[in-house]
């Protein structure tokens, strides 16, 4: 059997179906990436939200886009400075059936490189919860995190 402590799962959901301090959260991100409100403390003062909610939820919540033209979606990896390790990383995204449209590797620290991904989710791709489980056990892949979709 599985061990689902550790496998992540993504759910959508209506906007009616989620907690209304979950979205303030997603507003207070907004006015935060927009430069509407110029800090976190701002931005959580002006949605009538505390600091700690914000925290608490802001990794795990984010709005969901979808188009004809297919979903955009971003994430970040850390993973060792070793040749071939972000190539496999690419290869399996193929694989799944994403169109990488961006990619930026930080200089690696202590042997670690930290990436960020924009990919485009096509109709043949499959189940995103999955591929970013898949990416998250190659070997050398020490963390990826799905951050927002567009």
């Amino acid at each position: 059997m599985e061990d689902m402590a550790n496998k992540s799962k993504y759910y959508v959901l209506r906007g009616r179906a989620v907690p209304e301090v979950m979205l303030k959260v997603v507003e207070a991100k907004h006015l935060i990436e927009s430069g509407k409100e110029p800090s976190v403390a701002a931005a959580v003062d002006r949605m009538g939200l505390s600091r700690s909610s914000f925290y608490k939820y802001k990794d795990d919540i984010f709005e969901f886009h979808d188009s004809a033209e297919g979903t955009t979606i971003n994430l970040t990896a850390q993973m060792d400075d070793e040749p071939g390790r972000l190539s496999e990383v690419l290869r399996r995204i193929a694989e799944c059936g994403a169109n990488i449209l961006t990619i930026h590797q930080s200089l690696p620290i202590a042997g670690i490189a930290t990436i960020s991904l924009s990919i485009r989710v096509l109709p043949t791709t499959g189940d995103i919860g999955s591929m970013v489980d898949e990416l998250g056990h190659i070997d050398g892949v020490h963390h990826v995190k799905l951050l927002a979709g567009e």
